[in-house]
């Protein structure tokens, strides 16, 4: 199993996005993860389909895009054509998962559904042949610098243990609330692509702490 970091830019200095683009470009950071919020399904509203576009300008690393949005069948193309990779949708934002992912694939891009920290990883056991990845959050969508929700880790055990189970690859990412004293658990829960916000671009020291969290994915 592959380790990937992916730092959320809803922490990082968004009038110097560029600037810590390069900090993760130069230390090997293979992912950036780009929450879209829509003030609706979340009670927030971050950036969309032109910063994305723009990002997209700005560097080759993986847009690992995650719309916390409601009904995202209507801007999958969108967001496919601005460049991002990875499209990410909700299982509790719209009707029917399996036509949109199905629509993503067509469209080049990697599908991945999130679940919030009250859904049950069960609920979305049937997406698992239509999805390259799965995204448990571990605080509730919205907001960056939550307190890591301890339960969540339930979701990714039995993540895990149906991806071993089924003989299926899926990735399973973890997202709200990871720093440098809980990543170790989330990993051996079974998470592989680690998103961390505040812990990296809250601060001066952003390159040493993707250097921390790299060493920790690496020892895996």
């Amino acid at each position: 199993m592959e380790y990937k970091l992916s730092p959320s830019l809803l922490s990082a200095d968004f009038a110097n996005l560029e600037k810590d683009i390069k900090v993760c470009e130069k230390n090997n950071v293979p992912y950036l993860h780009v929450d879209v919020m829509d003030g609706m399904f979340v009670p927030n509203i971050s950036i969309g389909v032109p910063v994305v576009k723009s990002l997209r300008k700005a560097t080759n690393l993986v847009l690992d895009v995650h719309l916390m949005i409601v009904k995202p069948e209507r801007y999958v193309e969108a967001f496919a054509k601005a460049g991002a990779d990875i499209i990410n949708i909700h299982y509790e934002s719209t009707d029917d998962c399996i036509p949109v992912l199905e629509k993503i694939r067509e469209l080049g891009k990697s599908p991945a559904v999130t679940i919030k920290p009250k859904t049950s990883y069960k609920e979305v056991l049937h997406l698992a042949k239509y999805v390259d990845m799965f995204l448990v959050m571990s605080v509730e969508p919205g907001f960056g610098g939550q307190s890591f929700i301890e339960q969540t880790l339930e979701n990714v055990k039995g993540l895990a243990k149906y991806r071993e189970e089924s003989g299926l690859n899926f990735d399973i990412e973890i997202d709200g609330g990871i720093n440098l004293e809980n990543v170790e658990k989330v990993v051996e829960a079974g998470a592989n692509v680690i998103v961390a916000g505040s812990a990296i671009f809250g601060n001066d020291d952003i390159e040493e702490r993707i250097q921390k969290f790299n060493s920790i994915l690496a020892s895996h």
